[in-house]
């Protein structure tokens, strides 16, 4: 879940410099501007994770919500459904055709030393990473490499590309600590627009079996 939640927080503020020649110090500065200013963000996505051992490749699609402070929603529709909340109290990860929901303290979310510091407003995106420019974007876009300034197992490497004109993400891809890499692309992007509030809340069913932080589990009421 935690590598889940580094790639959803990496999605939902990232942007860049209009100018592909601009240093790294004046694209930083944008990029914090562009979050300081970001309330809600909407989003499809399409998700392609590689398992570095297996060599094996699975893709995902679904939508995410955003909204401040720090409230998440990652609903996955195919290949099977699962369901990702970061709520005020708590984040819950569901998966309805298992009845199974595991309950995570957002500590454990808001504690990150990288991207989640920053959405949190704990954090300074050029203090947490190392920023540099790359060759190959689309034409368009402009495409930047980050690498953690502190060791972080589920975020060692991300590239991302974003748009020039708009300073929004349109694709990531995350390496791991063991190779694995999670990519994924946006589209219909919508920012600061009304997001109801109960989309981040989450009482599980009565019929599934709720798995808490420790390991433990009951019976949902």
């Amino acid at each position: 879940m935690i590598r889940r939640i580094a790639t959803i927080l990496l999605l939902l503020f990232l942007c860049a410099s209009q100018a592909l020649a601009a240093d790294i110090a004046a694209i930083t500065g944008k990029i914090q501007k562009k979050y300081s200013s970001l309330t809600t963000l909407t989003a499809d996505f399409t998700q392609t994770l590689v398992n570095a051992a297996s060599k094996e490749t699975s893709t995902r699609a679904g939508r995410i919500f955003f909204a401040q402070p720090a409230l998440i929603r990652w609903e996955t529709d195919t290949p099977e459904k699962e369901l990702l909340v970061v709520g005020k109290d708590a984040a819950w990860n569901a998966f309805p055709e298992e009845k199974n929901v595991y309950r995570h303290p957002v500590e454990d979310v808001l504690g990150s030393k990288t991207m989640l510091r920053f959405l949190s407003g704990k954090g300074n995106l050029s203090e947490d990473f190392r920023l540099e420019e790359e060759q190959g974007a689309p034409v368009g876009q402009i495409k930047l490499k980050l690498v953690p300034r502190q060791a972080d197992a589920s975020l060692v490497l991300a590239h991302v590309w974003v748009d020039d004109q708009t300073w929004l993400l349109g694709r990531i891809s995350i390496e791991d600590f063991y190779g694995n890499i999670n990519d994924v692309t946006l589209s219909n992007v919508k920012i600061n627009g009304s997001i109801p509030k109960d989309l981040f809340q989450y009482t599980p069913p009565k019929d599934y079996t709720v798995f808490d932080n420790l390991g433990q589990s009951q019976d949902a009421r």
